[in-house]
Formats: C-alpha cells, structure tokens, sequence
C-alpha cells in the first residue's frame, strides 16, 4: 500500500482528544488511514511520496460541510431574488430551477465542490430536492466522484404543492411513493456504510412547507429500516416557517419534527434559526443535529441561530455554507470566520465563541452531524483528509503570534494544500481533479442559459 509522509510543518492542529496543536509537526499516511501523528523528528523519514511543509504552513483536518444545495450555484445574485426573505427568495427562484437539466445538476455539482475543495473542505454533504426534465441524484454522485470529494448525498423531495398549501409550485413535486421508491434505489446502489466511506446517502425531505406528514414518517422508517441511513431537513429557518408550522400543524418546529419521529442521533435539521428553548434541549438530550449556516441566514435576514445556547445544552452542531443563491459563497473557511463573529454578535459577548471553537464546529462538529467517527480529526486510524495553509502570504503578515486563530481572524481565502483519502486534489492552491476554467465556463454558459429561460 502507498505511504505519504508529510512534515516539516509549522504547526499542525490535531483536533483530537487532547486538542493537541504541534509544532514541527507530522503525518504519516498509508493507503487512505494516517497511521502516525507526531513531530518530524519522532516520524519515518521517507515514504513513497513526501511532501515537505518546511516554512509557515498550518496543517489541520479537512473541513466538513453539512448544509448546501448544489445546483443553486447556477443562479447567484439573480437581482429579483437579492432583497427577499426565505419564502420571497423561494418564490422567485422556483419558476427557474423548474429548468434545471441533468447536465446542469452534474456541472453545478462539480462547481460547488470545487470552490469547497479550494476552501479547505474534504467532506460536504448536499441537500438535491428537485428532479425537473429527469433530473437525479445520480448525477451529482457521479460529479463529486470524477472530482474526488468524500460525498454525503441527501435525496431531497418536495410533495406539497400550491394547490395543496405548500410553497412550491405543483409542477416542481413528486408523488411520495415514487420518492420512496427512488429513495430505496439510492441507498441500495449507492450507500456504504463502511469506515472511511468516500460515499453514504442520507434521506431529506425538503421542508415543512413542502412535503406531508406522511412523507416524513415513512421516509424516517425507510432509512431506519437501512440502519446508518441518516436523515436531514430545514427547520426553523425564520419567523415565517415557525408561524406556517403552527398554523398548518399547530406545532412548533421542534414538536412538529418530534411528531414525524424526526428526534434523534440519525437526524440533522439545517438552520433552527428559530428553534425556541424547549426544542434546543429536546435536541441536545436526543443527539438531534444542527446545520449552521450564517451567511445563508444574513443574507436572508433570517436571524442568528442560538448556536451557544445549542452547544451548552449539548446539541451536536456543524457548519454549511448552504446554496450558492442564498449565501452567494460556497467557501467554508469564510464561513467559519462568519460563524464565530455571528455568535458574538448574537449574544454581545466577545468571549462567546473562540477561533478554535469555530473550528471545532467546522471538523470535529461537522463529523458528529454527519454521523462520522472517522473524519474531523488527525489521529491514527482517521481518514487521511488534512488541508494546510501557507501564512507567508499578506492576509496573515503579522498573525505570527497565534497562527491557528489567523486562519479564522483573518481573511484565509484559499488552501495551499488539500488531501483527500490520501489523496492529493488541491497542490500549491491549484485543483488538480479537475480543468477549472473549462469548469467556470460550462458553468457560465449554463447559467445564462437557465436564467434566462
């Protein structure tokens, strides 16, 4: 099996049980596993490929993305969509997604990886709830493999329309069972459970104004009957889906996922912008998931999540950057700076959120929400997904003091390096999986091609 030594390194951050954060530090990788963690001196001194770090690199765990959608990376800043609320910006953007294609759901998937991939991100999961003109999952799956990302695939579905009192046109859903029949397909062809898994599939109808009752329950039990099948949604995004939840259930969000049989240590809920105190710790003594995405939820001024209040009452919670049509970014190192600024923010408290927290929520966080004990930290027996960071570069000139919280102060911009697997896919900051401008280009043709209609 191939063995990769990585060294030299400035300073590498382990994020493991005992936050270790070790200068002139190593990584020694075989196949896909690191096998030894530690200072270069204390390492092998060779190995079938080594890459030497000696200068001001700081190397950590890749980051885990656990909220994003895709394919709407083909419609960033449309103006009629720029100034609305989550259901004004819904409404706007529905009648143009309606015309989404198979070739567009492939590129925008590669797009949207590779803007992670260059932002330090190893592992992302993505949330497809649409499927016009024969569109599928497969399509993604298959463009997160030819770009060589470890992939959490969430079959999204919407089956409530207009007419029935939900929010999205009638043509845009699905009869529920042909959703649990496709549903059953991807997680039989498609889902590994295995240690180290390059690929899992998770179940996720989309939202309470989208989809019944019947399609959370039975999608629940469907993925339970699979074990290791986890499930996920949005809940509690703003003021408005808590008062619809209400009103169309006579719940709050928090028991109206309790109600589905949405609670527990297989389900992650994205934004619970809104999830009052009950819900929080019905949350955090059930295991129950958060997704936070703060720059989704400026941009759509839906609020700022009680993320504190989450972690202290032990709700498992990790970062996403969510679509590229409500954030306009698909870069998780800017939205680990925005999550720890937001936090203080939200509570007027300085001390609320540190640095190394924030990147707590972005590894080690993100790996519990997916349901992952192999990824998020660089420890023997870890998948070999690790990003490193050059600080000899103007955005951290005089950072020297405290080169790990410089990666969330300051504006860290792109990765050096990032390994994936074992494997090497971004190298000296270039993506290496894939041609990005022929890349950039497919997108750009797409996207005037969808937005115009």
């Amino acid at each position: 099996m191939p063995t990769l030594l990585i060294k030299n390194i400035h300073t590498l951050v382990t994020m493991d049980a005992n936050r270790a954060e070790i200068r002139d530090g190593a990584l020694f990788v075989r196949d896909h596993v690191i096998e030894q963690v530690g200072r270069t001196a204390d390492l092998p001194l060779t190995a079938d490929e080594v890459l030497d770090l000696r200068g001001r690199h700081v190397v950590l765990p890749g980051l885990v993305n656990t909220h994003h959608h895709f394919y709407q990376v083909l419609t960033r800043v449309v103006p009629a969509a720029q100034d609305g609320d989550l259901f004004q910006w819904l409404k706007t953007l529905y009648p143009i997604w309606s015309r989404l294609t198979a070739e567009g759901v492939y590129v925008s998937a590669q797009m949207a990886a590779a803007e992670l991939m260059l932002s330090g991100c190893t592992t992302s999961s993505d949330h497809l709830y649409l499927f016009p003109n024969d569109c599928r999952l497969d399509d993604e799956i298959r463009a997160l493999r030819d770009i060589g990302m470890r992939f959490h695939a969430c079959r999204g579905s919407m089956s409530v329309g207009e007419s029935e009192g939900g929010l999205p046109p009638d043509a845009l859903v699905e009869k529920e069972a042909a959703v649990l029949r496709d549903s059953e397909r991807l997680i039989r062809q498609y889902h590994d459970p295995a240690r180290h898994a390059m690929l899992r599939v998770a179940l996720a109808p989309c939202s309470p104004f989208s989809v019944s009752r019947d399609l959370m329950r039975e999608s629940a039990a469907l993925a339970r009957s699979h074990r290791c099948v986890r499930l996920h949604t949005h809940l509690a995004e703003n003021a408005s889906d808590v008062t619809y939840s209400r009103e169309k259930f006579g719940l709050t969000p928090g028991d109206y996922a309790e109600s589905v049989g949405w609670v527990g240590n297989d389900v992650w809920h994205a934004h619970c912008v809104q999830l009052d105190d009950a819900a929080i710790a019905k949350f955090g003594r059930t295991g129950t998931g958060v997704a936070h995405c703060p720059c989704s939820n400026m941009r759509l001024a839906s609020g700022i999540a009680p993320v504190r209040k989450m972690l202290n009452a032990g709700v498992p919670v990790g970062l996403g950057v969510d679509g590229s049509a409500s954030n306009d970014s698909g870069n998780l190192l800017h939205e680990t700076r925005a999550a720890c600024l937001l936090a203080r923010v939200g509570a007027q408290d300085a001390s609320v959120m540190t640095a190394r927290q924030a990147l707590e929520l972005a590894t080690l966080g993100g790996a519990r929400v997916l349901g992952r004990d192999d990824i998020g930290c660089l420890a023997p027996g870890m998948a070999a997904d690790f990003i490193a960071v050059n600080l000899d570069r103007p955005a951290f000139a005089g950072a020297q003091t405290d080169p790990v919280a410089a990666l969330v102060f300051c504006d860290s911009g792109a990765v050096d390096y990032s390994f994936i697997h074992g494997r090497r896919v971004v190298d000296q900051g270039r993506l290496v999986t894939v041609d990005l401008p022929v890349l950039v280009e497919h997108t750009n043709r797409l996207s005037a091609k969808l937005v115009a209609g």
